[in-house]
């Protein structure tokens, strides 16, 4: 069991480091890349690679709310089966991860998808759509920023997972 528990940790850990990287280095891009242009066509692609990429958003931040849990629950069970104390750092790391998850998908993500709307909806007036370009513009970095600092957190849970410390103290 031991051993299960520790792969589940770290197999997490894993994917959801790997999953962050890919996205925002790979698939991200790739939404507003010449090769997308060229698949949508130049008068359609500002509008409809921002509602593709808000479509693969929602399932990336879903990702970060399973693999949050995921590594909650994984806390816990180390806690209550291996009797391995409750690293605080580890709880709060996770805690603060989880949280920011939520800010961009439940706060940032919403807030992107209606000033994209406003900014495409053919019922925007030029002005409704200028203002909801700067205010888009603004959100988005701190979409961005946010994601940045999710990574990192991620970075460092997985480092944390797969360098177990001295506190171990197994049950019988």
């Amino acid at each position: 069991m031991i051993g299960f528990l520790r792969f589940i940790g770290v197999a997490n850990a894993a994917v959801w480091f790997g999953a962050s990287i890919f996205f925002t280095f790979s698939v991200g891009p790739a939404m507003f890349s010449k090769e997308m242009r060229d698949i949508l066509g130049s008068d359609a692609f500002a509008g409809y690679s921002g509602r593709i990429a808000m479509v693969i958003l929602e399932r990336y931040f879903c990702l970060h709310l399973t693999c949050g849990i995921i590594a909650l629950v994984h806390l816990v069970a180390e806690w209550l089966y291996m009797g391995k104390p409750l690293q605080r750092l580890t709880l709060w790391l996770l805690l603060g991860i989880f949280a920011l998850g939520l800010v961009g998908g439940y706060g940032l993500q919403p807030k992107l998808r209606r000033l994209h709307r406003t900014i495409y909806s053919p019922g925007s007036t030029p002005q409704q759509a200028g203002q909801a370009k700067q205010s888009f513009k603004l959100w988005h970095a701190m979409s961005q920023a946010l994601n940045l600092v999710i990574i990192t957190g991620v970075a460092v849970y997985l480092w944390r997972v797969t360098t177990p410390g001295s506190g171990y103290r197994y049950r019988a």
